[in-house]
């Protein structure tokens, strides 16, 4: 299941030293559930290799404005800390294991 990502906890996630997978999402968003069920897949299909999480925009602001994010779903991809890629929109689920798989 995918980690519940907040402002409080997403410094200590990223800087872990594990590959750091976050979905920026809100409730009301179409394209944002549509990839939900993907996104909780791969958590269950990498647990232990790469963090993979959601961060509800709606609940906390602090890393959505940090990073720029304008439109969701957005996916940003962290390799030893430093964002390394990321993805505006909707996708299917290859595409996202591709990008999980260039992490490890």
């Amino acid at each position: 299941m995918a980690l519940t990502i907040t402002d409080a906890n997403a410094k200590e996630l990223i800087e872990s030293g594990k590959p750091v997978v976050i979905d920026f999402w809100a409730e009301w968003c179409g394209p944002c559930r549509q990839i939900a069920p993907s996104v909780e897949e791969l958590a269950v299909q990498y647990e232990g290799q790469v963090i993979i999480g959601k961060y509800n925009v709606d609940d906390d602001s602090e890393l959505s404005s940090e990073f720029g994010i304008r439109n969701i779903p957005t996916l940003l991809f962290f390799k030893d800390g430093k964002l390394v890629d990321k993805h505006v929109g909707s996708t299917s689920k290859s595409d996202l294991e591709t990008k999980i798989k260039a992490l490890l």
